[in-house]
Protein backbone atom coordinates (compact mmCIF):
# COMPACT_ATOMS: atom_id res chain seq x y z
CA UNK A 1 0.00 0.00 0.00
CA UNK A 2 2.76 2.55 0.86
CA UNK A 3 4.74 1.72 -2.66
CA UNK A 4 1.36 2.67 -4.37
CA UNK A 5 0.24 5.83 -2.32
CA UNK A 6 3.93 7.49 -2.62
CA UNK A 7 3.89 6.78 -6.58
CA UNK A 8 0.31 7.67 -7.22
CA UNK A 9 -0.17 10.22 -5.05
CA UNK A 10 -3.60 8.61 -3.80
CA UNK A 11 -2.89 8.46 0.06
CA UNK A 12 -6.37 7.61 2.23
CA UNK A 13 -5.09 10.69 4.17
CA UNK A 14 -5.37 13.12 1.20
CA UNK A 15 -2.86 13.63 -1.78
CA UNK A 16 0.60 14.04 -0.51
CA UNK A 17 3.22 17.21 -1.77
CA UNK A 18 5.37 16.50 -4.91
CA UNK A 19 8.45 17.92 -5.01
CA UNK A 20 9.19 19.76 -8.35
CA UNK A 21 12.51 18.23 -9.42
CA UNK A 22 12.57 19.72 -12.89
CA UNK A 23 13.67 23.34 -13.44
CA UNK A 24 13.40 23.54 -16.78
CA UNK A 25 9.40 23.25 -18.46
CA UNK A 26 8.52 20.17 -20.24
CA UNK A 27 9.57 20.38 -23.97
CA UNK A 28 6.53 19.16 -25.63
CA UNK A 29 5.16 18.37 -28.65
CA UNK A 30 1.16 18.52 -29.67
CA UNK A 31 -0.57 16.54 -32.11
CA UNK A 32 -4.16 17.61 -33.63
CA UNK A 33 -5.78 14.75 -35.35
CA UNK A 34 -8.24 16.45 -38.00
CA UNK A 35 -10.18 13.11 -38.48
CA UNK A 36 -12.43 13.10 -41.53
CA UNK A 37 -16.15 12.95 -41.49
CA UNK A 38 -15.87 13.34 -37.12
CA UNK A 39 -18.80 16.30 -36.20
CA UNK A 40 -17.70 18.52 -34.52
CA UNK A 41 -18.96 22.53 -33.72
CA UNK A 42 -15.58 24.19 -33.67
CA UNK A 43 -12.97 24.47 -36.68
CA UNK A 44 -9.72 22.95 -37.02
CA UNK A 45 -8.02 26.01 -35.91
CA UNK A 46 -10.08 26.75 -32.94
CA UNK A 47 -9.46 23.37 -31.72
CA UNK A 48 -5.45 23.63 -32.38
CA UNK A 49 -5.74 27.06 -30.53
CA UNK A 50 -7.55 25.89 -27.46
CA UNK A 51 -5.27 22.75 -27.48
CA UNK A 52 -2.15 25.07 -27.19
CA UNK A 53 -3.99 27.55 -24.79
CA UNK A 54 -4.70 24.06 -22.11
CA UNK A 55 -0.64 23.04 -22.61
CA UNK A 56 0.27 26.82 -21.79
CA UNK A 57 -2.17 26.34 -18.50
CA UNK A 58 0.22 24.17 -16.64
CA UNK A 59 3.38 26.08 -18.34
CA UNK A 60 4.78 23.55 -20.44
CA UNK A 61 7.43 24.22 -23.25
CA UNK A 62 5.41 23.82 -26.68
CA UNK A 63 8.40 23.20 -28.92
CA UNK A 64 5.92 21.97 -31.99
CA UNK A 65 1.80 21.92 -32.49
CA UNK A 66 0.97 20.05 -35.60
CA UNK A 67 -2.23 19.39 -37.19
CA UNK A 68 -1.94 15.38 -38.71
CA UNK A 69 -5.26 14.71 -41.24
CA UNK A 70 -6.36 11.11 -40.18
CA UNK A 71 -8.60 9.44 -42.77
CA UNK A 72 -9.89 6.45 -40.38
CA UNK A 73 -8.56 6.11 -36.80
CA UNK A 74 -6.11 3.34 -36.02
CA UNK A 75 -7.00 0.97 -33.60
CA UNK A 76 -3.21 0.46 -32.64
CA UNK A 77 -1.48 3.95 -32.70
CA UNK A 78 -5.01 6.39 -33.66
CA UNK A 79 -2.95 8.06 -36.44
CA UNK A 80 -1.70 6.55 -39.33
CA UNK A 81 1.98 4.48 -39.88
CA UNK A 82 3.02 7.26 -41.46
CA UNK A 83 2.67 10.07 -39.16
CA UNK A 84 3.41 7.99 -36.26
CA UNK A 85 7.48 7.63 -38.14
CA UNK A 86 7.16 11.34 -38.89
CA UNK A 87 6.32 12.13 -35.33
CA UNK A 88 9.00 9.64 -33.74
CA UNK A 89 11.77 11.48 -36.40
CA UNK A 90 10.54 14.86 -34.92
CA UNK A 91 10.70 13.52 -31.17
CA UNK A 92 14.19 12.50 -31.61
CA UNK A 93 15.76 15.79 -33.08
CA UNK A 94 13.61 18.38 -31.10
CA UNK A 95 14.52 16.40 -27.67
CA UNK A 96 10.90 15.95 -27.22
CA UNK A 97 10.14 14.76 -23.48
CA UNK A 98 6.11 14.60 -24.04
CA UNK A 99 3.82 14.50 -26.58
CA UNK A 100 0.11 15.24 -25.77
CA UNK A 101 -2.36 14.14 -28.19
CA UNK A 102 -5.99 15.79 -28.74
CA UNK A 103 -8.15 13.00 -28.64
CA UNK A 104 -9.11 9.88 -26.16
CA UNK A 105 -6.98 7.37 -26.88
CA UNK A 106 -7.14 3.88 -25.58
CA UNK A 107 -4.36 2.26 -23.47
CA UNK A 108 -2.88 0.43 -26.44
CA UNK A 109 -2.72 3.24 -28.70
CA UNK A 110 -0.70 5.46 -25.88
CA UNK A 111 1.23 2.97 -25.06
CA UNK A 112 2.15 1.88 -29.08
CA UNK A 113 2.48 5.53 -29.38
CA UNK A 114 4.97 5.72 -26.46
CA UNK A 115 7.11 2.98 -28.25
CA UNK A 116 7.04 4.18 -31.35
CA UNK A 117 8.02 7.52 -30.36
CA UNK A 118 10.40 6.59 -27.34
CA UNK A 119 8.98 9.48 -25.36
CA UNK A 120 5.93 9.94 -22.81
CA UNK A 121 2.14 10.14 -24.46
CA UNK A 122 -1.02 11.23 -22.80
CA UNK A 123 -4.46 12.37 -24.27
CA UNK A 124 -6.60 15.03 -24.08
CA UNK A 125 -8.30 14.06 -21.32
CA UNK A 126 -5.05 13.39 -18.87
CA UNK A 127 -4.16 16.48 -20.36
CA UNK A 128 -7.45 17.76 -18.38
CA UNK A 129 -7.09 15.91 -15.14
CA UNK A 130 -3.55 17.00 -14.74
CA UNK A 131 -4.70 21.17 -15.38
CA UNK A 132 -7.88 20.55 -12.73
CA UNK A 133 -4.94 18.93 -10.34
CA UNK A 134 -2.94 21.77 -10.31
CA UNK A 135 -6.26 24.39 -9.97
CA UNK A 136 -8.31 22.57 -7.26
CA UNK A 137 -8.10 24.66 -3.97
CA UNK A 138 -10.15 23.60 -1.45
CA UNK A 139 -10.23 19.79 0.03
CA UNK A 140 -13.65 19.21 -1.81
CA UNK A 141 -11.78 19.92 -5.13
CA UNK A 142 -8.95 17.84 -4.43
CA UNK A 143 -11.44 15.12 -3.29
CA UNK A 144 -13.19 15.52 -7.23
CA UNK A 145 -10.26 15.84 -9.22
CA UNK A 146 -8.45 13.12 -7.53
CA UNK A 147 -11.55 10.25 -8.16
CA UNK A 148 -11.64 11.29 -11.68
CA UNK A 149 -8.38 10.85 -12.51
CA UNK A 150 -8.40 7.44 -10.26
CA UNK A 151 -11.41 6.15 -12.42
CA UNK A 152 -9.38 7.38 -15.33
CA UNK A 153 -6.12 5.25 -14.56
CA UNK A 154 -7.94 2.61 -13.07
CA UNK A 155 -8.04 0.76 -16.80
CA UNK A 156 -4.11 1.92 -17.48
CA UNK A 157 -1.94 1.45 -14.62
CA UNK A 158 0.92 2.51 -16.67
CA UNK A 159 4.05 4.19 -15.31
CA UNK A 160 4.35 7.70 -13.52
CA UNK A 161 3.86 10.61 -15.50
CA UNK A 162 7.56 11.71 -13.22
CA UNK A 163 8.36 14.50 -15.52
CA UNK A 164 5.36 16.44 -14.74
CA UNK A 165 5.68 16.19 -11.03
CA UNK A 166 5.19 18.96 -9.36
CA UNK A 167 4.93 20.88 -5.01
CA UNK A 168 1.90 21.22 -4.88
CA UNK A 169 1.29 21.96 -1.00
CA UNK A 170 -1.37 20.67 0.95
CA UNK A 171 -3.91 21.28 -1.59
CA UNK A 172 -3.22 20.65 -5.06
CA UNK A 173 -3.49 16.68 -6.79
CA UNK A 174 -1.84 16.11 -9.99
CA UNK A 175 -2.24 13.25 -12.66
CA UNK A 176 0.49 10.67 -11.79
CA UNK A 177 -0.55 8.02 -13.96
CA UNK A 178 -0.31 4.59 -11.81
CA UNK A 179 2.48 2.47 -10.24
CA UNK A 180 4.64 -0.23 -11.95
CA UNK A 181 3.09 -2.91 -13.65
CA UNK A 182 4.97 -5.69 -11.53
CA UNK A 183 2.12 -5.64 -8.67
CA UNK A 184 -0.62 -4.35 -11.17
CA UNK A 185 -4.27 -6.43 -9.65
CA UNK A 186 -2.77 -5.55 -6.23
CA UNK A 187 -2.66 -1.55 -7.46
CA UNK A 188 -6.18 -2.51 -9.22
CA UNK A 189 -7.45 -3.24 -6.05
CA UNK A 190 -6.39 -0.21 -4.37
CA UNK A 191 -7.37 1.92 -6.56
CA UNK A 192 -10.74 0.64 -6.86
CA UNK A 193 -10.59 0.70 -2.53
CA UNK A 194 -9.46 4.78 -2.73
CA UNK A 195 -12.53 5.61 -5.64
CA UNK A 196 -14.67 3.69 -3.09
CA UNK A 197 -13.40 5.98 -0.41
CA UNK A 198 -13.68 9.09 -2.19
CA UNK A 199 -16.92 8.70 -3.41
CA UNK A 200 -18.24 8.11 -0.04
CA UNK A 201 -16.83 11.40 1.19
CA UNK A 202 -18.11 13.44 -1.51
CA UNK A 203 -22.06 12.04 -1.00
CA UNK A 204 -20.94 13.49 2.73
CA UNK A 205 -20.08 17.19 0.29
CA UNK A 206 -23.31 16.41 -1.98
CA UNK A 207 -25.61 16.20 1.65
CA UNK A 208 -23.94 19.38 2.73
CA UNK A 209 -24.55 21.14 -0.11
CA UNK A 210 -28.15 19.81 -0.43
CA UNK A 211 -28.53 20.94 3.04
CA UNK A 212 -27.08 24.43 2.84
CA UNK A 213 -29.20 24.88 -0.73
CA UNK A 214 -32.25 23.07 1.63
CA UNK A 215 -31.43 26.40 3.68
CA UNK A 216 -31.86 29.06 0.96
CA UNK A 217 -34.94 27.45 -0.22
CA UNK A 218 -36.71 28.11 3.16
CA UNK A 219 -34.79 31.35 3.11
CA UNK A 220 -36.44 32.18 -0.47
CA UNK A 221 -33.59 33.47 -1.56
CA UNK A 222 -33.15 32.88 -5.81
CA UNK A 223 -30.24 31.18 -6.93
CA UNK A 224 -28.16 32.71 -9.74
CA UNK A 225 -26.15 30.26 -11.53
CA UNK A 226 -22.75 31.12 -13.93
CA UNK A 227 -22.23 28.69 -16.40
CA UNK A 228 -20.04 28.78 -19.10
CA UNK A 229 -17.32 28.11 -21.57
CA UNK A 230 -13.72 28.17 -19.53
CA UNK A 231 -12.17 31.69 -19.78
CA UNK A 232 -15.58 33.35 -20.66
CA UNK A 233 -14.57 35.44 -17.96
CA UNK A 234 -17.00 33.66 -15.62
CA UNK A 235 -15.04 34.82 -12.33
CA UNK A 236 -14.59 37.96 -13.48
CA UNK A 237 -17.66 39.19 -13.55
CA UNK A 238 -18.53 36.57 -10.19
CA UNK A 239 -16.47 39.77 -8.96
CA UNK A 240 -17.73 42.57 -10.41
CA UNK A 241 -21.38 41.68 -9.62
CA UNK A 242 -20.07 40.21 -6.14
CA UNK A 243 -16.93 42.08 -4.96
CA UNK A 244 -15.59 38.86 -4.10
CA UNK A 245 -11.74 38.14 -4.54
CA UNK A 246 -12.39 35.34 -6.76
CA UNK A 247 -9.29 33.56 -8.31
CA UNK A 248 -9.81 35.27 -12.20
CA UNK A 249 -6.75 35.01 -14.45
CA UNK A 250 -6.48 34.48 -18.64
CA UNK A 251 -6.14 30.69 -18.02
CA UNK A 252 -8.21 27.99 -19.35
CA UNK A 253 -9.85 26.67 -15.74
CA UNK A 254 -8.49 29.48 -13.46
CA UNK A 255 -11.39 28.44 -11.16
CA UNK A 256 -12.53 25.21 -10.31
CA UNK A 257 -14.17 25.41 -6.66
CA UNK A 258 -17.99 26.44 -6.15
CA UNK A 259 -18.52 29.70 -4.77
CA UNK A 260 -21.64 31.37 -3.63
CA UNK A 261 -22.39 34.54 -2.74
CA UNK A 262 -24.88 37.25 -1.63
CA UNK A 263 -26.19 39.90 -4.48
CA UNK A 264 -28.20 43.01 -3.61
CA UNK A 265 -30.57 43.46 -7.14
CA UNK A 266 -31.25 47.01 -7.95
CA UNK A 267 -34.79 47.26 -5.81
CA UNK A 268 -33.27 45.48 -2.72
CA UNK A 269 -34.58 41.88 -3.46
CA UNK A 270 -31.48 39.35 -2.69
CA UNK A 271 -30.19 36.76 -4.76
CA UNK A 272 -27.70 33.72 -4.24
CA UNK A 273 -25.11 34.27 -6.93
CA UNK A 274 -22.94 31.08 -7.63
CA UNK A 275 -19.76 30.88 -9.85
CA UNK A 276 -19.33 27.41 -11.25
CA UNK A 277 -16.32 25.43 -13.15
CA UNK A 278 -15.89 26.28 -16.73
CA UNK A 279 -16.80 23.40 -19.01
CA UNK A 280 -14.54 22.61 -22.29
CA UNK A 281 -15.11 20.83 -25.70
CA UNK A 282 -14.88 16.89 -24.85
CA UNK A 283 -14.82 17.22 -21.09
CA UNK A 284 -14.49 13.78 -19.56
CA UNK A 285 -17.15 12.17 -18.44
CA UNK A 286 -15.30 11.26 -15.62
CA UNK A 287 -14.73 14.50 -14.11
CA UNK A 288 -18.47 15.81 -14.94
CA UNK A 289 -19.24 13.03 -12.76
CA UNK A 290 -16.76 14.11 -10.13
CA UNK A 291 -18.40 17.21 -10.17
CA UNK A 292 -21.71 16.56 -10.43
CA UNK A 293 -22.52 17.69 -6.49
CA UNK A 294 -20.53 21.02 -7.29
CA UNK A 295 -22.92 21.35 -10.45
CA UNK A 296 -26.52 20.22 -8.89
CA UNK A 297 -26.27 24.26 -8.25
CA UNK A 298 -27.22 24.60 -11.58
CA UNK A 299 -29.19 21.88 -11.30
CA UNK A 300 -31.20 23.77 -8.80
CA UNK A 301 -30.85 27.14 -9.88
CA UNK A 302 -33.86 29.81 -10.26
CA UNK A 303 -31.77 31.42 -13.39
CA UNK A 304 -28.99 30.58 -15.59
CA UNK A 305 -26.29 33.28 -16.50
CA UNK A 306 -24.79 31.58 -19.27
CA UNK A 307 -21.41 34.10 -19.99
CA UNK A 308 -19.81 33.85 -23.50
CA UNK A 309 -16.85 35.19 -24.75
CA UNK A 310 -18.32 37.14 -27.88
CA UNK A 311 -14.87 38.05 -28.62
CA UNK A 312 -13.52 34.81 -29.75
CA UNK A 313 -14.29 34.14 -32.80
CA UNK A 314 -15.25 30.18 -31.73
CA UNK A 315 -17.67 31.58 -29.51
CA UNK A 316 -21.08 29.76 -31.27
CA UNK A 317 -19.19 26.44 -31.14
CA UNK A 318 -18.26 27.30 -27.46
CA UNK A 319 -21.75 27.65 -26.75
CA UNK A 320 -23.13 24.40 -27.97
CA UNK A 321 -20.35 22.83 -25.97
CA UNK A 322 -21.52 24.13 -22.19
CA UNK A 323 -25.31 23.44 -23.64
CA UNK A 324 -24.00 19.85 -24.28
CA UNK A 325 -23.11 19.82 -20.84
CA UNK A 326 -26.57 21.01 -19.03
CA UNK A 327 -28.34 18.71 -20.98
CA UNK A 328 -25.71 15.74 -19.21
CA UNK A 329 -26.97 17.86 -16.57
CA UNK A 330 -30.69 17.23 -17.37
CA UNK A 331 -30.74 21.15 -17.21
CA UNK A 332 -32.60 22.83 -20.14
CA UNK A 333 -33.89 26.57 -21.36
CA UNK A 334 -37.38 24.39 -20.59
CA UNK A 335 -36.88 23.85 -16.78
CA UNK A 336 -34.53 26.66 -16.17
CA UNK A 337 -34.86 30.20 -17.73
CA UNK A 338 -31.36 31.05 -19.59
CA UNK A 339 -30.63 34.45 -20.16
CA UNK A 340 -27.34 35.29 -22.23
CA UNK A 341 -24.78 37.60 -20.87
CA UNK A 342 -22.32 38.40 -23.51
CA UNK A 343 -19.30 39.43 -22.17
CA UNK A 344 -15.60 41.21 -23.35
CA UNK A 345 -17.60 43.75 -25.99
CA UNK A 346 -14.61 46.11 -24.67
CA UNK A 347 -12.44 43.75 -26.75
CA UNK A 348 -14.51 43.95 -30.13
CA UNK A 349 -12.97 46.11 -32.87
CA UNK A 350 -17.07 47.11 -34.18
CA UNK A 351 -18.99 46.06 -31.45
CA UNK A 352 -22.29 47.15 -33.09
CA UNK A 353 -21.24 45.17 -35.75
CA UNK A 354 -20.44 42.03 -34.15
CA UNK A 355 -23.47 41.77 -31.90
CA UNK A 356 -25.55 41.88 -34.79
CA UNK A 357 -24.22 39.19 -36.18
CA UNK A 358 -24.05 37.15 -33.36
CA UNK A 359 -26.88 34.94 -32.15
CA UNK A 360 -28.13 33.27 -29.18
CA UNK A 361 -27.41 29.10 -28.52
CA UNK A 362 -30.76 27.64 -28.49
CA UNK A 363 -34.23 29.03 -26.37
CA UNK A 364 -32.99 32.00 -24.14
CA UNK A 365 -34.80 34.34 -21.71
CA UNK A 366 -32.72 37.69 -23.27
CA UNK A 367 -29.20 38.70 -24.62
CA UNK A 368 -27.14 41.29 -22.62
CA UNK A 369 -23.55 42.50 -23.99
CA UNK A 370 -21.49 43.29 -20.83
CA UNK A 371 -17.81 44.12 -20.04
CA UNK A 372 -16.31 42.18 -17.27
CA UNK A 373 -13.79 44.45 -16.99
CA UNK A 374 -14.99 48.07 -17.83
CA UNK A 375 -18.60 47.19 -15.75
CA UNK A 376 -20.33 48.56 -19.21
CA UNK A 377 -23.96 46.80 -19.10
CA UNK A 378 -23.83 44.93 -15.56
CA UNK A 379 -26.87 47.46 -13.88
CA UNK A 380 -28.48 46.78 -17.04
CA UNK A 381 -28.02 42.99 -16.73
CA UNK A 382 -28.96 43.49 -12.95
CA UNK A 383 -32.15 45.09 -13.79
CA UNK A 384 -32.88 42.37 -16.29
CA UNK A 385 -32.14 39.57 -13.70
CA UNK A 386 -34.58 41.35 -11.24
CA UNK A 387 -37.51 41.89 -13.73
CA UNK A 388 -36.90 38.12 -14.70
CA UNK A 389 -37.45 36.93 -11.35
CA UNK A 390 -40.41 39.19 -10.63
CA UNK A 391 -42.21 37.87 -13.84
CA UNK A 392 -41.32 34.50 -12.39
CA UNK A 393 -43.22 35.33 -9.24
CA UNK A 394 -46.73 35.99 -8.33
CA UNK A 395 -48.00 38.72 -5.40
CA UNK A 396 -50.78 37.74 -3.34
CA UNK A 397 -52.76 38.73 -0.23
CA UNK A 398 -53.08 36.44 2.26
CA UNK A 399 -55.12 37.13 5.44
CA UNK A 400 -53.93 35.03 8.65
CA UNK A 401 -55.92 34.83 11.76
CA UNK A 402 -53.93 34.95 14.97
CA UNK A 403 -54.86 31.20 16.19
CA UNK A 404 -52.62 30.17 12.61
CA UNK A 405 -48.88 30.62 13.96
CA UNK A 406 -48.01 27.83 11.95
CA UNK A 407 -48.78 29.86 8.66
CA UNK A 408 -46.87 32.95 9.43
CA UNK A 409 -43.74 30.98 10.08
CA UNK A 410 -44.30 29.06 7.01
CA UNK A 411 -44.88 32.67 4.55
CA UNK A 412 -41.54 33.70 5.78
CA UNK A 413 -39.38 30.22 5.72
CA UNK A 414 -41.20 29.93 1.89
CA UNK A 415 -42.05 33.39 0.44
CA UNK A 416 -40.94 36.90 0.33
CA UNK A 417 -42.91 39.17 2.94
CA UNK A 418 -43.70 42.80 0.99
CA UNK A 419 -45.19 43.74 3.73
CA UNK A 420 -48.20 42.65 6.97
CA UNK A 421 -50.94 44.60 8.71
CA UNK A 422 -52.47 43.32 12.01
CA UNK A 423 -55.72 43.93 12.83
CA UNK A 424 -58.30 41.84 15.55
CA UNK A 425 -59.05 39.50 13.17
CA UNK A 426 -55.72 38.14 12.31
CA UNK A 427 -52.59 39.99 10.51
CA UNK A 428 -52.92 40.61 6.33
CA UNK A 429 -49.74 39.91 4.60
CA UNK A 430 -48.35 40.95 0.76
CA UNK A 431 -46.38 38.16 -0.28
CA UNK A 432 -44.60 36.99 -3.57
CA UNK A 433 -44.28 33.52 -4.30
CA UNK A 434 -41.94 31.86 -6.23
CA UNK A 435 -43.23 28.99 -8.67
CA UNK A 436 -41.46 26.41 -6.98
CA UNK A 437 -43.79 27.21 -3.89
CA UNK A 438 -46.87 27.85 -5.97
CA UNK A 439 -48.23 25.37 -5.27
CA UNK A 440 -47.74 24.34 -1.83
CA UNK A 441 -49.03 27.91 -0.93
CA UNK A 442 -52.17 27.58 -2.97
CA UNK A 443 -53.06 24.06 -0.85
CA UNK A 444 -52.06 25.76 2.39
CA UNK A 445 -53.77 29.05 1.99
CA UNK A 446 -56.57 27.97 -0.03
CA UNK A 447 -59.79 30.49 0.75
CA UNK A 448 -57.67 32.89 2.17
CA UNK A 449 -55.55 34.66 -0.75
CA UNK A 450 -56.13 36.81 -3.49
CA UNK A 451 -53.62 38.01 -6.10
CA UNK A 452 -52.04 41.49 -5.84
CA UNK A 453 -51.17 43.73 -8.18
CA UNK A 454 -47.95 44.66 -6.71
Amino acid sequence: MDDFDDEAGAHPGGPKPYIDRQEQPTRTGLVCPDVRGKSSYHSIEARQAEFEGLAEAIRLDVVFSDVVKVREIRPATYIGAGHVEALATKVKAENIELVLVDAALTPIQQRNLERETGTKVLDRTALILEIFGERAATREGVLQVELAHLNYQKGRLVRSWTHLERQRGSGGTGFMGGPGETQIESDRRQITEHIVLLEDRLEKVKKTRAQQRAQRTRAAIPVVALVGYTNAGKSSLFNRLTGAGVFAEDLLFATLDTTVRKVELPHGREVMLSDTVGFVADLPHDLVAAFRATLEEVVDADIILHVRDIANPDHAAQAQDVLTVLDELGVSSESTPIIEVWNKIDLLEEPGLSLASAAPAGKVLATMPVSAHTGQGIEELLDLVEKSLGEKARTYHVHVPHSAGADIGWLHSHSEVISRDASEKGQDFVVRVDPRHKTAFLERFNGRIELSDL
